[in-house]
């Protein structure tokens, strides 16, 4: 179980502040796990219904939202704030199914450009993606529960985002997983 969740243990060794109350542990458990099963049900929903992935999605999203449809690699990274490496492999993926193109800029930019085919397969995609949101998360929630969404997870972003290495700086807007227009 570890020590974080025991505080007897933890308090036997020096480390009481590495201990969680009843309430914290039991309000990070249900986070953690209602994340993981989100994640996998949304997950789901977009490869049944439109073969992409989540990540396919999150992508062709920040580059539907772009002027021009089009960011530089590094700017991609940013918005999404994933790796370089990352980016890289998921992208050769996305190129090969015809969704991105890459473009050589000046000096050594490489530009992402989000395909008329890539639009297409978010157009097809966002509907279906927006109900299961709903479905799962929207529908079960009270409008007042809705804006303490919100303001929570608006609240640990804002913190995080403070806090990360620059690849991990993204805005609200990316983060958010916005449709497109």
């Amino acid at each position: 179980m570890g020590l974080m969740y025991q505080p007897d243990a933890a308090r036997n060794v020096g480390m009481e502040d590495m201990t969680l109350t009843v309430d914290e542990l039991a309000a990070w458990r249900a986070f953690v796990q209602m994340q993981e099963l989100l994640r996998a049900r949304l997950e789901q929903q977009l490869q049944a219904s439109n073969g992409l992935s989540n990540a396919d999605y999150t992508v062709l999203v920040a580059l539907s939202e772009a002027p021009g449809r089009r960011l530089r690699a590094y700017e991609l990274c940013d918005a999404l704030g994933w790796e370089k490496s990352r980016l890289h492999h998921h992208f050769s993926r996305m190129c090969r199914r015809g969704l991105v193109e890459r473009e050589q800029g000046d000096a050594r930019a490489i530009h992402v450009t989000l395909t008329d085919t890539g639009l297409e397969a978010l157009r097809r995609a966002a509907p279906g993606h927006a109900r299961e949101v709903r479905r799962l998360v929207f529908d079960r929630l009270t409008e007042a529960e809705v804006r303490q969404l919100g303001a929570i997870s608006t609240c640990l972003l804002d913190a995080l985002l403070a806090n990360a290495p620059r690849p991990a700086r993204r805005s609200r807007r990316a983060a958010s997983g916005a449709e497109p227009e």
